[in-house]
């Protein structure tokens, strides 16, 4: 009497053939792996060409053909930098504008998301329309009557009228609301029986279970903010209001010709900490990329 095997029985012969399967479902189209190398290449390469540059000298930055490596490497632009650049004013107004927006969205969108998301009320389908529509509206259509309302408010020329007019965004309001969506109505209604009130609930139970899009939130509005460089530069009036992005282009730019040195090694100090945001985050965020939408 014969019997069925089962793939799955464990026989050598059979656990080679799935390992063979697996190697070639791996490694079955080398020929992807050509253009997608190609592909990163082209997207570090103005990163490495930026790294490389701030060691460079002037001379061979404007060098033609260029090169890559520095034939004498200098910290010479670093040093050009920090001198002429009143870099600890300029360091903290960004670190404290990016912080308090990014603070603002976490919270505020939170609280809106979760509104939209699980609160019944009249006009939320409403609200929520209205906010899809304000993603709809380039930045500079409403530029000039942002900066009209912070000029009557008599913002202008202070940090505060950097950190208001982004403290909440459409976006973070969409990525919360869709988000807190997925989780189940179960927890908000037994928390509700136990006798937690709305923002009880909120803080002790809907902003532990949302870390992942707090953290993908947290860095596209630190991100954002950060390198943020027409509306500092138009609502600051004098430097010691300016972030780093607005103090570099007018440090890097001299009389006659603009000092590029100067300016990649401005980029490197500015980007260094966008780097350092996301590696720490990197995990939260693509799960939160992954899960955002779902429902």
């Amino acid at each position: 009497m014969s019997t069925l095997s089962s793939p799955a029985t464990g026989h050598p012969g059979t656990d080679r053939a799935l390992r063979r399967r697996r190697v070639r479902r791996t490694w079955g189209h080398p020929w992807l792996y050509l253009p997608l190398t190609g592909v990163l290449l082209l997207m570090i390469a103005p990163f490495l060409w930026m790294l490389s540059g701030s060691f460079k000298p002037e001379a061979d930055i404007r060098k033609v053909p260029p090169v890559l490596i520095p034939s004498e490497p200098t910290t010479v632009n670093y040093k050009e930098l920090f001198s002429s650049l009143d870099f600890t004013v300029m360091f903290a107004n960004s670190v404290i504008v990016a912080v308090a927006v990014t603070a603002g969205n976490l919270i505020f969108c939170s609280m809106l998301g979760y509104a939209l998301a699980k609160l019944e009320f009249r006009g939320r389908s409403s609200i929520f329309v209205l906010v899809m529509a304000t993603l709809t509206v380039p930045p500079l259509v409403y530029f000039v009557p942002l900066y009209v309302v912070m000029a009557n408010l008599g913002l202008t020329g202070s940090l505060l009228g950097l950190i208001l007019p982004y403290a909440v965004t459409p976006l973070g309001v969409f990525l919360m609301r869709q988000f807190i969506s997925t989780l189940p109505d179960e927890l908000i209604a037994a928390a509700r029986v136990d006798g937690c009130r709305e923002l009880a609930i909120f803080w002790k139970i809907i902003l532990p279970l949302t870390k992942p899009a707090l953290a993908t939130l947290g860095i596209i509005t630190f991100l954002a903010s950060w390198n943020n460089f027409l509306w500092p530069l138009v609502v600051a009036q004098n430097e010691d209001q300016y972030t780093l992005p607005v103090g570099l282009a007018l440090v890097s730019t001299g009389s006659d010709f603009t000092r590029f040195g100067i300016l990649l090694a401005g980029s490197v100090v500015v980007l260094l900490p966008v780097v350092i945001v996301f590696v720490l985050f990197q995990r939260h965020f693509v799960a939160g990329i992954a899960t955002t939408g779902l429902k």
